[in-house]
């Protein structure tokens, strides 16, 4: 069974600030275009998106330079509320790696994850971790999070949809666009839940 984690672009959250993402439509065949046509215009990192280590690193790998294996793979989805502290994350690593699948990292729920988690997680040389929110940190002092897991190569997936999805092992693929140069992409990611093994 195929799950969808991914926001619809158009009417998607975004983070505080940025823009909404816009479509125009240019053509129309019930107008008399030959076709329908149209344009649209977005900040990378609206919806469900990813963030390369370029969005708070100078010198850090763009969304072209990382390999799709960090987006495509086993995944461990799990649940939490709340602050994840270092030691919720150490819970969370062990339970994925009893699945075989502490690669890539879920985590469902209105979960913030801190900077402890964050150096639990980069310490674990995961490749990929993801949440709910717009931003894996705290929304009002994002910064030190991102630096700790996007300097360790620590991919993040932003913006997933996870309501009704169990803890457990999936077939995560979350794949951006090939945007040359990006500190950001948008992605439409979804689950494969037939190596749920909990």
């Amino acid at each position: 069974m195929i799950i969808d984690i991914s926001q619809e672009v158009f009417s998607c959250n975004v983070f505080p600030g940025d823009p909404q993402p816009e479509r125009t439509v240019l053509m129309k065949v019930s107008d008399g275009d030959i076709c329908n046509l149209s344009e649209f215009k977005m900040c990378a990192h609206n919806g469900t998106h990813i963030d390369a280590p370029f969005h708070f690193i100078d010198g850090g790998k763009r969304v072209d330079e990382i390999p799709l294996e960090s987006f495509v793979g086993s995944c461990y989805v799990a649940r939490h509320e709340g602050d994840v502290s270092g030691s919720d994350a150490g819970d969370i690593l062990r339970k994925a790696r009893l699945c075989e699948a502490a690669e890539r990292i879920l985590i469902a729920g209105k979960a913030t994850v801190t900077a402890d988690a964050a150096k639990v997680f980069a310490a674990a040389g995961i490749k990929l971790i993801g949440n709910e929110s717009q931003t894996v940190g705290p929304e009002d002092a994002p910064k030190e999070v991102h630096l700790i897991l996007l300097g360790a190569e620590v991919v993040l997936l932003e913006g997933t949809v996870l309501d009704g999805v169990e803890e457990g092992k999936y077939f995560l693929s979350a794949a951006p666009l090939n945007l040359g140069g990006s500190d950001g992409s948008p992605c439409r990611a979804y689950l494969i839940n037939g190596q749920n093994s909990r």
